[in-house]
C-alpha cells in the first residue's frame, strides 16, 4: 500500500480531447497576460483558454490574428477586435504583492456594447498559479453563463494496470483538467467507488486490502486513513451526507444487501431498508433529509426515494427497464443514472419536477456518473478503443470531450465538490 500527498507538477496521466461542442459558441479572445517580467513555472494564458475551450461553449480567437495584446481595458481598441468576430476580450497584468504572493488584475470586455464587465483581482502563492488560472477561469464563465464555474475543481478516480496476470489499482486525484495527478492509494487489491466529503478535504472508499470488501476514509492532506467497515459480506457504495457527519453505505451482514447510514462520530448504524430485493448505491439528496439507491425490489433494477424521517420508499424512474447508480445535482432537481435503452447502457439524466428523462450519451457500457458540483457537466466511466477511460458530457449533450489515460484504464470517476 502507498499513501501520498497532493502532488505539486502538472503532468497528467489524463488527456482531454474535446469531441462536441455548443453550435454556436462564444467568440472570446484572450490577450497574454502581461507578466512584467516575472518568472513563473506555468503558462497562466494557456490554462485559462484550455478551460474555456473545454467547456465547449467558447471559440478563442487564435493570437496569431490578433493586431494588439493589451494588458489594460485603457489599451483596447473595441472596433479592431470586432473585425476579428470577438465577443469578449479578456485582459490581465501579473504582479508581486509584499507578502511574495502573486496578483492578476483581469478584466473581461464586452466588445458589442463598448464596455468593461468586470475588472477583478485573484491572488497566490508561486506554488498555486495553476488555481490562480482556474479561479480566472470560473470568474469568466460566471460572468458569460451566469452559472458558476467548476475549473478550479479536483476529479478522483482509479486507475488500472494490467501486466500479465498481475493487476495494480491506484486512487488518484487530479485537477478537472487531469493535470497536477496524485497517487492517494495503490494496492495489487481493487479499490472501489470513491466519493468525496462536502468539505473536499477527504474521501470515502471500497478497498479490498484485507481479503473482502471493507469502507475507509482517507484525508487527502495528511494522507491519515481509518478503516470504517469490517462486516462479512458486502460493504460498499459509501455516500458523505450533506454535512459531513455520516455515511450512506450499503452491508450484507444481516443476509441481504440492504441501506444503512453509519455516523462518523459515535460509529452508530442505523437500518434504512427491509426488503428481500437487492437495495443498494445510495446517494444523499441536497436536503439531507432523503437518499436516493437503486433496488431490483420492482422486478428490473430502478431508482427509489427513501425519506428518512419516517423510512418510507417511493420509486422515481418508470422509464426503461434498468436505471441505477443515481447521483443528483445540487439543486435537488436533475439526477443522472446509467440507463438501458435497446439492450445499450447510456448515461440519462432524468428531471425530478417535469419527469423528462435525456439520453446523455451514444456510447456503450458507459457508467458511474458524476456531477460536477455546478450541475453543468458530469463525468462518467466507458470504453473506448477497448479501454476504461473517462469522459465528460454536458447536463444538455451538447458538449462532450474524453479523458483517456495514457496507459491503462481509468474507472470510478467523482468530481469532488466546490474548494473553496
Amino acid at each position: 500500500m502507498l499513501a501520498t500527498f497532493f502532488a505539486s507538477s502538472a503532468s497528467a496521466e489524463l488527456v482531454i480531447k474535446v469531441t462536441e461542442g455548443n453550435d454556436q459558441p462564444t467568440v472570446i479572445a484572450l490577450s497574454p497576460f502581461n507578466l512584467n517580467g516575472i518568472k513563473i513555472n506555468e503558462n497562466i494564458s494557456d490554462i485559462v483558454a484550455a478551460d474555456l475551450r473545454r467547456s465547449g461553449l467558447f471559440r478563442l480567437t487564435p493570437q496569431r490574428d490578433m493586431l494588439a495584446f493589451p494588458s489594460q481595458s485603457s489599451g483596447v481598441y473595441f472596433r479592431d477586435w470586432r473585425l476579428l468576430g470577438a465577443e469578449y476580450l479578456v485582459v490581465g497584468s501579473l504582479s508581486v504583492m509584499p507578502d511574495r504572493r502573486y496578483e492578476l488584475e483581469f478584466s473581461l470586455l464586452s466588445i458589442n456594447s463598448q464596455r468593461i464587465q468586470f475588472t477583478h483581482k485573484v491572488r497566490s502563492p508561486a506554488s498555486e498559479m495553476r488555481d490562480l488560472a482556474h479561479a480566472v477561469s470560473d470568474k469568466i464563465y460566471q460572468a458569460i453563463t451566469g452559472i458558476r464555474g467548476a475549473f478550479a475543481t479536483r476529479l478522483a478516480y482509479v486507475s488500472v494496470i494490467r501486466e500479465g496476470d498481475d493487476f495494480t489499482y491506484r486512487l488518484q486525484v487530479a485537477d478537472a483538467d487531469g493535470a497536477r495527478e496524485s497517487l492517494m492509494l495503490e494496492s495489487k487489491q481493487p479499490i472501489m467507488s470513491p466519493t468525496w466529503a462536502p468539505s473536499g478535504n477527504e474521501l470515502a472508499y471500497v478497498s479490498f486490502e484485507t481479503g473482502r470488501p471493507a469502507i475507509f476514509r482517507q484525508n487527502l492532506l495528511t494522507a491519515e486513513r481509518q478503516q470504517l467497515t469490517s462486516f462479512k459480506g458486502l460493504n460498499g457504495a459509501p455516500s458523505w451526507s450533506p454535512d459531513g457527519t455520516k455515511l450512506a453505505i450499503v452491508l450484507s451482514k444481516d443476509g441481504n444487501p440492504e441501506i444503512y447510514t453509519l455516523d462518523l462520530n459515535t460509529n452508530k448504524l442505523v437500518r434504512l431498508t427491509r426488503h428481500f430485493a437487492i437495495d443498494t448505491e445510495p446517494t444523499w439528496m441536497p436536503d439531507g433529509k432523503h437518499i436516493l439507491f437503486t433496488s431490483d425490489r420492482g422486478g428490473s433494477p430502478q431508482i427509489y426515494k427513501l425519506k428518512l424521517s419516517d423510512k418510507t420508499v417511493k420509486r422515481v424512474t418508470f422509464k426503461g427497464n434498468y436505471n441505477a447508480r443515481p447521483n443528483i445535482a445540487p439543486d435537488g432537481r436533475t439526477v443522472a443514472m446509467v440507463h438501458r435503452s435497446s439492450d445499450l447502457f447510456h448515461i440519462a439524466a432524468l428531471d425530478l419536477k417535469t419527469g423528462r428523462l435525456l439520453e446523455l450519451t451514444e456510447t456503450t457500457l458507459d457508467e458511474s456518473p458524476s456531477l460536477a458540483p455546478n450541475g453543468a457537466m458530469l463525468m462518467y466511466a466507458t470504453k473506448y478503443d477497448n479501454k476504461g477511460i473517462l469522459a465528460a458530457v454536458s447536463i444538455d449533450a451538447g458538449v462532450k470531450y474524453n479523458l483517456p489515460a495514457k496507459r491503462g484504464d481509468v474507472r470510478e470517476p467523482a468530481w469532488s465538490p466546490y474548494l473553496r
